[in-house]
């Protein structure tokens, strides 16, 4: 909204700046994050006062007991600040703005669904597998069919880009679309699985988005892009705006959530966080380096993968003490708050990693 400021520059000179996307992208990460430490207190007061609060597994890390009752449904601070923040800064007219709130708004609906069936109707179940995969499977043929009808770059519209090369893409054809549901929907999960140790989804959240703002300012850059070597897409560089406003909103999230956690996101935005990192990789034509920078993600997703086919196919044998694998760490004796830092630690070398590309070509 505040991009229009800048047709008034002949009135008011300074206005210009709103024009800019790195200028926009700044004023978008201030203002999710003010805006979280402002309404935090009274959001998480609210959800303490409906008794909505962390039922914990007993047949997990013993440590995690004392977590019994805390206030969860605190993704609802995210969702808020990161749509409010994008609205504010971000073009609305942009093509990948509006998917991306799509994506946000479908998948933080079936992930508050599934916390309100839980925590509010006690139902210990939850809304039912089926009924979140559907809500996911929706939302990956939205996008990949809009992007399939109105490809980033139409010249590339099959192609996968293969990172640390030299304009080296492997055509998929018809199989491109089912790899960028697949992208969506499992990066939806891979951050739903993440979401066990207090701060630990939130801050690894933070560098991979900070990744793909700059993947996408590069890529909507045409200059940037040619210099790069990377595939240019009219737009993406929008696609910063929202970026910034998520790191925002997670790391005023990360304020009260960070070890020993006030209050917990839950599915409410785990879903949602994931989903529109997968869909900004989708658009940006940068899918292989999803798994580069958000390889925490995919590390806990194999994790349980893993785990679930060593019980079944060894006699019920597991693989790690626990799956996901930050609780195996938990269980080996190391505490919380280290696990959390480490993956942390992790996380910023996967994300440099992935920055790399840009000149490892």
């Amino acid at each position: 909204m505040l991009y229009y400021a800048h047709y008034l520059k002949d009135l008011f000179s300074p206005l210009n700046v709103f024009q800019y996307i790195t200028f926009r992208a700044g004023g978008a990460v201030m203002t999710s994050f003010l805006l979280s430490l402002l309404f935090g207190p009274w959001l998480i007061a609210k959800l303490r006062g409906y008794k909505i609060g962390q039922v914990q597994r007993t047949d997990g890390p013993q440590t995690h007991l004392a977590k019994h009752g805390t206030t969860t449904m605190g993704g609802l601070l995210i969702f808020l600040t990161l749509v409010g923040s994008t609205c504010l800064w971000a073009r609305l007219d942009n093509r990948f703005i509006l998917l991306l709130l799509f994506t946000t708004v479908v998948l933080a609906f079936a992930g508050w669904l599934d916390d309100y069936t839980k925590l509010v109707k006690k139902n210990p179940k939850g809304a039912s597998s089926a009924f979140k995969f559907t809500l996911q499977l929706f939302t990956a043929l939205v996008v990949v069919g809009y992007l399939a009808a109105n490809p980033p770059n139409a010249q590339y519209a099959d192609l996968l880009s293969i990172p640390y090369t030299k304009e080296v893409y492997l055509d998929l054809g018809f199989l491109y679309a089912a790899l960028a549901m697949l992208v969506i929907i499992g990066s939806s999960n891979a951050v739903n699985l993440t979401d066990g140790l207090d701060g630990l989804a939130a801050g690894s959240i933070v560098f991979t988005a900070l990744t793909f703002a700059i993947l996408a300012y590069s890529a909507g850059n045409v200059k940037v892009a040619g210099y790069l070597k990377i595939i240019y897409v009219e737009g993406a560089g929008e696609m910063a705006v929202f970026l910034a406003a998520m790191i925002g909103s997670c790391l005023g999230f990360l304020w009260y959530n960070a070890y020993p956690a006030e209050v917990f996101m839950g599915d409410t935005s785990s879903l949602f966080l994931g989903g529109t990192i997968g869909t900004a990789a989708i658009a940006v034509k940068q899918e292989l380096l999803l798994p580069v920078a958000g390889g925490i993600f995919l590390l806990e997703t194999l994790s349980v993968i893993l785990q679930m086919g060593s019980f079944k196919l060894r006699n019920k044998k597991r693989l790690f003490l626990m799956a996901p694998i930050h609780h195996h760490f938990e269980l080996k004796g190391i505490a919380e708050s280290k696990v959390t830092v480490r993956f942390w630690i992790a996380g910023i070398m996967l994300a440099l990693t992935a920055l790399a590309s840009l000149k490892i070509r």
